[in-house]
């Protein structure tokens, strides 16, 4: 039982993780530090799709579902069990991707552009 809840643990962090990736940088216009944070999870979810690093919580959903005696991931990973093909059709993951990828560009051109304001609106005080 503690395998399987693991595993079910380590599948919503995952998608909570990519969510944060997705939309965590417009948190940003609110609260400017948070930034920071998403920056550094956007760059590392850049990298395991460009470069194919494994990611951690794919490792664990799969030990533990397989610890549980459930069948693990497919071989491509999380996304590809998840995602690909049950929320979209599989021909359009490069359009998700760019997508996901606008979606980040546009969060992170309205947190400059309201820094600016910000501090425009500081210097002016």
């Amino acid at each position: 039982m503690a395998y399987r809840v693991l595993g079910e643990t380590a599948m919503l962090l995952h998608f909570a993780f990519l969510v944060y990736v997705t939309l965590g940088g417009f948190l940003a216009w609110r609260w400017p530090r948070l930034i920071w944070p998403h920056f550094v999870c956007a760059g590392y979810g850049i990298l395991i799709t460009l470069i194919g690093w494994p990611c951690p919580l794919t490792g664990v959903e799969d030990w533990a579902r397989e610890k549980a005696g459930q069948e693990g991931l497919a071989g491509s990973g999380f996304i590809d069990h998840y995602l690909t093909g049950v929320i979209y059709p599989e021909q359009y993951l490069d359009a998700v991707r760019f997508g996901v990828g606008v979606l980040i560009f546009v969060a992170w051109t309205g947190v400059l552009l309201l820094q600016r304001r910000r501090s425009a609106t500081a210097h002016a005080r």
